[in-house]
């Protein structure tokens, strides 16, 4: 039996690689036989370069940079020297998993090293950004980085903002090039859709994850039309609001101002990169997997799109996940997890034998 095993990670428990390799040791122990080919995947959200890096067997270049509160922790990227690419998720140095519930927010969080990051890559040549978007803790329209790169924020008097200040993006009232901005472009991964403004927008959906207050929305908005204006007019055009810009707080509305900005499907670059499609060949059964497969899942999410993706072989395709919205998606097995209380300690043990014990139970119904 041929096994592709490539899980997404199941959120808040087990990481993407961590699942992948619970599973293969299992189907292992049943078989020692079988051939098993390992593929974790991200589609977009927290952690996808990191994995793409592994995949790519990137180096990685480590430096000390700033969280999203301003607090020193070391951050790294991974560098791709045939097409002078930095690989970097937002969430390394600028995730909510950083913060405690009382450190979130959104009025003076910041991306800031994320773009400490991105200046550290320029000095080894680095000419384009891979930029996952997903886990940040932020809602600052990629003012953080900008200002790493050059860009200077200014209040009433025309003096330079602070940044992680309270109030930060309510407070701008001009923007200003400091120096020549850096030859560089950027390739923004995404796993949502939503634009940045409107009721589908980064301020109402992401915002309250992000410790924003629903009495404090409507100001929010306000500050950030200003300063999407402000973007327009440092741009000398319009800037359309599209499908993505609600990612991670509207970084890639603030880099699209300012330098040439793609938005890609995560999941669809990420197993492009991987090539995918090759591993899915050559094998009988395909097992993926994530935390709890839901109404959002069919809009992006890695499982789904790997789903697609094993039909057009003709595949099988395993899900293994909690929760029950995913029996009519279509995969031929749906193994259910069972619902882990996210209060206890060790939920990372927890969440390993809630996994073995499941899959080992499928396995062995299927007499494997």
């Amino acid at each position: 039996m041929n096994w592709l095993i490539a899980p997404n990670a199941f959120k808040g428990s087990l990481e993407a690689d961590e699942a992948s390799e619970i599973i293969r040791d299992l189907i292992q122990r049943r078989n020692e036989d079988d051939n098993i080919v390992t593929a974790p995947i991200a589609d977009g959200g927290d952690g996808t370069c990191y994995l793409l890096n592994q995949h790519l067997g990137l180096a990685k270049h480590y430096t000390e940079v700033s969280d999203p509160i301003g607090r020193p922790i070391q951050g790294f990227y991974g560098y791709e020297s045939a097409t002078d690419s930095a690989y970097l998720d937002v969430s390394t140095v600028s995730g909510i998993k950083w913060l405690k519930p009382n450190e979130l927010d959104p009025w003076k969080c910041s991306t800031y090293g994320t773009g400490e990051l991105i200046r550290e890559a320029l000095e080894k040549g680095v000419k384009n950004i891979v930029l996952g978007l997903g886990g940040s803790a932020t809602v600052d329209m990629g003012t953080g980085i900008l200002a790493a790169l050059g860009v200077q924020f200014l209040d009433k008097r025309s003096d330079e903002l602070a940044l992680f200040s309270p109030d930060f993006l309510a407070k701008i009232e001009a923007i200003q090039i400091k120096e020549k901005l850096p030859d560089l472009s950027f390739t923004c991964l995404c796993d949502v859709s939503n634009p940045f403004l409107g009721d589908r927008g980064a301020i109402p959906v992401f915002g309250p994850q992000k410790g924003l207050r629903n009495e404090d929305q409507p100001k929010f908005v306000e500050a950030a039309k200003k300063v999407y204006q402000l973007f327009e007019k440092a741009k000398g055009s319009e800037i359309q609001d599209q499908a993505c810009f609600g990612a991670a707080g509207g970084i890639a509305l603030g880099l699209s101002s300012f330098f040439p900005t793609k938005m890609a499907q995560g999941a669809h670059f990420f197993f492009d990169k991987i090539e995918m499609s090759q591993k899915i060949a050559g094998a009988d059964v395909v097992i993926t997997g994530e935390g709890r497969y839901d109404n959002q899942s069919a809009d992006g999410k890695g499982s789904y799109e790997l789903l697609q993706l094993a039909r057009t072989q003709g595949k099988k395709v395993w899900l293994i996940t909690s929760g029950n919205e995913a029996d009519e998606a279509g995969f031929d097995e749906v193994i259910k997890l069972a619902d882990l209380d996210f209060n206890l300690p060790n939920i990372h043990e927890r969440a390993a034998k809630n996994l073995i014990l499941s899959l080992g139970n499928k396995l062995g119904e299927k007499g494997f």
